[in-house]
């Protein structure tokens, strides 16, 4: 958006928010120059050109030809190497420096509604918030290497990788499908990127940890019946002197060993955010990795910043008291029921305030009444999550204000909250709760679990295809009273347990446009892409 003479503005979109939102956020933000990798410019880039007539440079990162024809309106495309090059000439080495409070990064989020907003992060937010996360980890140094594998688009991922930089650790650039020995890309046989770097420090959404938690379940099945009893004493016996605050060397290296090289065998702090972490996948990683996963919350729009667990704390579900950066208050939210006033603990819609609070999101005046300043003059953000304090000062989430729907009936269901618990249910990779509020009842749609369906598939007899299977109205009664026997034993009450369900053969990935980069749900394209089966659960009406 600046002129050279200013300081540079650094603009950030996620390449799988799709054509028109990568539009109009390059043509909302007036960019001239993007960065870009060969593959994105010929797969997303190319087709666009024409509707964003003010770029004028597009820099391929990596050192493929110079010259690139056929480009429309004049645009010239340069590698890495041309661009070096011209940064060693004298008269392009002025920089002028930036005031703290001139704007670093306009970053996108990919919003779970609409279109994505822009949110004006300054110089001073970002390093506000970076000391805040840098703080909770201890003896940050430069014995450190953090791998790296989260789009740099992500505000975790951007604020973690500065954090290393700051502190003098090594980062080592790997990706989703190379990580580990098992991962996707890696030839059968080879070494995934955490078996070679061997890194200390390592960001994770749950969505991974996730997947790394029930691959070493699987594994655990396939053990003969002895080494499936050790493993399990020596877990159960680990969570125990954990809650005591007791180490465990001799199961460390007699039982665990293995699964902690799955991450390189040096990890000493996993961070997670992005989304919830379920209560089982936590326990796991703590035990298994022998290292402690810090929990944190945070948004884009308060840089990323805002609690993370501290290292010590073995509790499950919380994300922690608040960083030295942040502030957190609770304000009643009347509709959903939850007030300050609750007992035992203070419930609310959460509000963080502190200098890692972002400058509002740009060109959107509309949407910017969520931040406000206060009579002190500090910021404060209104997350629209919904929160209660521990009697320690510990933060947890338990509800999200956009996700409330009321059934006809008058009943209001979170469907956030119903997601979370159904989720920990093994049969389920991953779940959208779905309620219209002209209908008495939830419905879901549901992403099974491989192993799991097949195994109970075989149970009932029921055969085909995985796609037939998905699409077996005999499975899907099978699938939901497992769903609900779940529901039923989280607490959940009658109403908010989906009655119909839809299972879906493919995962949800950011690639297929349902989920955001950090895998949360985006409810308006998955009610598209299900809308053919939202009527026939509902009857057709």
């Amino acid at each position: 958006p600046n002129q050279l003479a200013k300081t540079i503005v650094l603009v950030t979109l996620y390449s799988t928010l799709g054509g028109p939102a990568i539009i109009h956020g390059l043509n909302e933000t007036e960019v001239s120059h993007i960065i870009t990798s060969r593959e994105l410019l010929e797969t997303r880039l190319k087709f666009i050109l024409l509707e964003v007539p003010r770029l004028q440079h597009i820099i391929v990162v990596d050192n493929t030809p110079t010259k690139w024809p056929g480009y429309p309106r004049d645009i010239s495309v340069h590698n890495m190497a041309t661009v070096q090059e011209l940064g060693t000439k004298p008269e392009n080495g002025k920089h002028v420096c930036p005031m703290p409070s001139d704007i670093a990064v306009i970053m996108y989020t990919s919003g779970s509604t609409g279109v994505p907003k822009g949110v004006m992060i300054s110089h001073s937010n970002i390093i506000a918030g970076i000391t805040g996360m840098a703080e909770r980890i201890p003896n940050l140094g430069e014995n450190d290497t953090y791998i790296g594998y989260l789009p740099l688009a992500h505000v975790l991922e951007l604020s973690a990788e500065l954090v290393c930089v700051a502190h003098g650790c090594r980062i080592g650039y790997s990706s989703p499908q190379t990580l580990a020995d098992q991962s996707t890309k890696i030839k059968k046989g080879s070494k995934g990127d955490t078996s070679v770097l061997q890194p200390t420090l390592m960001a994770a959404v749950p969505e991974i940890m996730d997947r790394i938690y029930k691959n070493v379940m699987t594994k655990v099945e396939e053990m003969s019946s002895a080494q499936r009893t050790l493993f399990t004493l020596a877990y159960n016996y680990k969570l125990e002197q954990l809650s005591q605050g007791r180490s465990t060397p001799l199961c460390d290296n007699l039982v665990f060993k293995k699964v902690r090289s799955l991450l390189g065998g040096k990890t000493r702090v996993l961070l997670s955010g992005g989304a919830p972490l379920s209560a089982a996948t936590q326990r796991f990683m703590n035990v298994c990795f022998c290292c402690p996963v810090g929990q944190g919350y945070g948004l884009t729009e308060t840089c990323g910043a805002g609690t993370i667990s501290e290292m010590w704390d073995y509790s499950t579900g919380r994300v922690g008291g608040p960083l030295v950066c942040s502030e957190i208050k609770l304000k009643d939210w009347v509709e959903g029921g939850y007030h300050i006033t609750d007992t035992p603990t203070p419930r609310g819609e959460i509000l963080i305030g502190g200098p890692n609070v972002t400058m509002g999101y740009y060109k959107n005046e509309a949407k910017n009444q969520d931040f406000f300043v206060d009579e002190n003059g500090q910021r404060w953000f209104c997350t629209g999550d919904v929160g209660e304090v521990h009697p320690d000062g510990c933060l947890k989430i338990i509800d999200r204000k956009k996700d409330l729907v009321k059934l006809q009936a008058g009943e209001y269901v979170s469907l956030g909250k119903v997601e979370a618990m159904l989720k920990n249910c093994p049969l389920i990779d991953n779940i959208c709760a779905y309620a219209n509020s002209d209908e008495m009842y939830v419905i879901g749609f549901v992403v099974p679990n491989q192993k799991h369906l097949l195994l109970l598939a075989e149970q009932y007899r029921i055969r085909g295809s995985w796609e037939e299977l998905c699409d077996n109205a005999a499975m899907e009664e099978v699938v939901l009273q497992v769903i609900t026997e779940a529901a039923l034993s989280a607490q959940l009450e009658r109403f908010e347990i989906p009655r119909k369900i839809r299972l879906s053969p493919d995962p949800w990935t950011p690639e297929t446009g349902l989920v955001t980069e950090a895998f949360k749900l985006k409810r308006q394209q998955l009610k598209s892409k299900y809308q053919d089966d939202i009527e026939r659960m509902y009857g057709g009406k």
